[in-house]
Order: structure tokens, then C-alpha cells, then sequence
């Protein structure tokens, strides 16, 4: 469906098509026209899907034809859990909103606090937060909620994840009762339909790219690489040219950070984006990654769902993720608004029950590949398993030499004794 079939505002129109924007995703195709109606909207729906768009547009919108800016009041609220996210989602209504007299802000912790104070007091029809810092401003008195008409929460499953829900919680308890709500989370564990029950008015649900098919337009592949060869692997891999930027996926901050000190030192240019590095440092990162500055990324689970960048082409995990559900997470920063995309992962000596966790969530093998100069050798075991193997050799090889000495002895004291003449 195209966008000028969803009754949207030639305002919205004109700036969807300088953006590029012509055709509605499946989520957006869904959500817009009951979002329009003011209907409350429960949406389960991976990252990539179109979903910002999907209530940025009603919104924009809603608050049109309510004839209310400009007068102060905070009008709309999407609170979102990292500050990679909020400032994507802010970037999102700003292209969006292009020929709108709206004023739109985004505010996040990890910064100071004094900028964005000043800002709200000129005013703000729309406000894109991060829970903790939200909630300090509201107790400070910077912001008053009771006038919020529209409520979004996004990514509500990363919330539950970093301990958030209950800075959320103290928050919605500021906003009125009658107002339009959207609940978006990737997938739905007890906890999270529980709070969507508490925020939602008999909602419309909608259900787009279900885990096993999200992949569908990614071309995935593994590699069997001994731990201690990630490293060259990856370097091997990123000297492909054709390939211009890379987003490499690392389990721990400290992970990130060596194998960025190993492509540094490989010749590329490379900078790692996670928790520990301030919040200057990671939009900088992120933008030098956008701009092309950088030809790698590395990033932590953390700052995954947070990174949007436009024609991404190669995702890789050099750990697999614990979690099933999160390679999807990873992998969907490629193979965004229809373009293909492809995904590597590594798979060492300690993965192999990793491996097997997510091809059982997605219902199908990923493709090994094998022609690569460090291809791990068929049967070889982690240090561990390898440990546990001697062990156990060891304790069969003493069982069985201890039955032997027994039966032996068994034996001899069974043979009859030889007497010996006296010469």
C-alpha cells in the first residue's frame, strides 16, 4: 500500500516522499489507520519493521487536527530505552514533521541536564525520553505530563531487560487517564502483557514479522573459528572491499574494546559504542559510522536496538548471543526497507549450544561455511569439555585397572597352591 492511500496530510506526504518514502510497511499498513481513529494499539513487532513511522505519522497528525501547539503543553510522550534509540525516534519526527510548526525534543541522561531544561521551558509539543531522566526532571518540576493526549512505549521487552519498569511505572502515574495509548515490544514475556494491560484501552493488536520469518530477507551464514582465531577471521573478513561499513556485535564492553584495539592496529578505522563510553563519545561514534568516517562498529546487546543506520549491508557477530531472541535483534540492523543484507556469525569451540538455540528459535540451519583459512577442526572441544573428557578418561582408566588388580586378586587367591619337592 502507498502512503497517499492512508489519508495522511499532504504535509506528511510531501515530506515522506522527499525522504523517500513512498510505500507503507506491513506494521504501517496495519497500525496507521486505527492509530488515526484514536484507537489504543498493542504492536509486537521486531526492529526494522517500519514501526516508528508506524505511530510517528498518526501522531503528527492527531496533534494537527486538534489545533493545539504551539501553546506550551506537552502534547505527545514516546519514552524509548537507550539514548541511541530516543535520538533516532527524534530524528525520525523530525523528517517526518519537516513542514509541521511543531517543536520536538529529545532528552536522555548521561549529559548535562541544564540544555534540555532550557529547551522545555520555551516549550515542547513532543517529547522523546529515556525513563530515568524523565522521571529526574518530573521531580524537579521541569515537566508536567498532564496534559499528554498521546502515549507511546517502545521496545517495552529492553525495558524489562535493563530494570526500567519501574521508573515507568512512577511515570505513567502522571498521565491523564484519557489519552490515546501504543505499547510496541519484540516479544512478549508474562511481566510485559501484565504492564500493557495496565497502560492499554481495549486495544487493537497488531502482529508483524514473527521471529522465524524476520530473517527471511538476510543472507546468513556461520563460521567455525577456534576462539582464539576470531580475531584474524574478522580481519580477514573485512578486508572484502566490496563491503563498505560493518557492524560487528561483541558480548561484553570489554570484548568490544580489544577487538577495536585489534582493527586499529590491523590499519582500519574502527570505534566501539557501549555502556561505558560516555554519551558524547557514542553519538560521535555512531556518526562517524553513518558519515562513513569509520568502516567498523563494534557494539554490545545494549546499543543494538538503538543503531539505525540507512543502507547497512554486513552485520557480524563475533560472539553469539546467549539469548536467541537477541541475534534477531542484531541482524535486523541489516536487510531494512526491503534491501538485502547479510549476516555472519562466529561460532567457536564454546558456541556450539548457542548455535543450536537459535536455528530452534528460527526453524531453520544457518549455512556453514567452510572455505576460510581458520576453520575449526571437526570434533575439537572447548578447554572445559576437553578437561571434563580427561577426567572422566582418567576415572574409567583407574576403574577399570582397580577391578583388574581385583579380579587378579580374586584369582590368585583361587589358584591351588604348587608344593615344591625337597631335593
Amino acid at each position: 500500500m502507498l502512503f497517499n492511500e492512508l489519508e495522511l496530510n499532504q504535509h506528511l506526504l510531501h515530506a515522506l516522499k522527499e525522504a523517500g518514502y513512498t510505500k507503507a510497511t506491513p506494521i504501517q499498513e496495519d497500525a496507521i489507520p486505527h492509530l488515526l481513529n484514536n484507537k489504543d494499539l498493542l504492536g509486537c513487532a521486531q526492529t526494522g519493521t517500519g514501526k516508528t513511522a508506524a505511530f510517528a505519522l498518526p501522531i503528527l497528525q492527531n496533534i494537527m487536527e486538534e489545533k493545539t501547539v504551539g501553546k506550551g503543553a506537552i502534547k505527545a510522550l514516546i519514552l524509548a530505552p537507550t539514548r541511541e534509540l530516543a535520538i533516532q525516534i527524534g530524528e525520525s519526527f523530525q523528517t517526518y514533521a519537516k513542514y509541521l510548526p511543531l517543536n520536538i525534543q529529545v532528552i536522555f541522561g548521561g549529559v548535562s541536564q541544564n540544555p534540555q531544561t532550557a529547551t522545555l521551558k520555551r516549550g515542547t509539543d513532543i517529547l522523546i525520553a529515556t525513563p530515568g531522566r524523565l522521571l529526574d526532571l518530573i521531580r524537579q518540576g521541569f515537566v508536567k505530563l498532564n496534559q499528554v493526549e498521546f502515549f507511546v512505549l517502545d521496545e517495552a521487552d529492553m525495558m524489562l531487560d535493563m530494570g526500567m519498569l519501574r521508573d515507568v511505572r512512577h511515570i505513567i502515574r502522571e498521565l491523564p487517564k484519557k489519552r490515546q495509548s501504543m505499547f510496541f515490544s519484540a516479544t512478549m514475556p508474562t511481566e510485559i502483557e501484565k504492564l500493557a494491560g495496565t497502560i492499554l484501552s481495549n486495544p487493537v493488536k497488531v502482529v508483524v514479522n514473527p521471529v522465524s520469518s524476520t530473517v527471511e530477507v538476510i543472507l546468513q551464514s556461520v563460521y567455525r573459528v577456534a576462539k582464539t582465531d576470531k580475531t584474524n577471521l574478522l580481519i580477514h573478513l573485512l578486508k572484502n572491499k566490496q563491503v563498505e561499513r560493518s557492524l560487528v556485535f561483541s558480548r561484553t564492553k570489554h570484548g568490544a574494546n580489544k577487538i577495536v584495539k585489534k582493527l586499529l592496529q590491523a590499519g582500519f578505522t574502527a570505534e566501539a559504542i557501549h555502556g561505558n563510553k560516555s554519551q558524547n563519545a557514542r553519538q560521535q561514534a555512531l556518526e562517524n559510522f553513518k558519515t562513513m568516517k569509520t568502516s567498523v562498529l563494534v557494539a554490545t546487546d545494549i546499543a543494538a536496538r538503538g543503531i539505525d543506520v540507512p543502507e547497512l549491508s554486513q552485520v557480524i557477530q563475533f560472539d553469539l548471543p546467549e539469548v536467541p531472541e537477541t541475534y534477531v535483534h542484531r541482524i535486523g540492523r541489516t536487510g531494512r526497507a526491503g534491501l538485502s543484507g547479510k549476516a555472519i556469525s562466529f561460532c567457536d569451540e564454546t558456541e556450539s549450544d548457542l548455535l543450536r538455540d537459535i536455528e530452534k528459535l528460527s526453524k531453520r540451519k544457518v549455512p556453514v561455511i567452510k572455505d576460510h583459512p581458520y576453520l575449526l577442526k571437526e570434533g575439537t572441544q572447548a578447554p572445559a569439555q576437553q578437561a571434563r573428557k580427561a577426567v572422566a578418561t582418567r576415572n574409567s582408566g583407574t576403574r577399570a585397572k582397580s577391578k583388574q588388580v581385583r579380579r587378579g586378586g580374586q584369582k590368585a587367591a583361587q589358584r591351588p597352591r604348587v608344593q615344591t619337592k625337597n631335593a
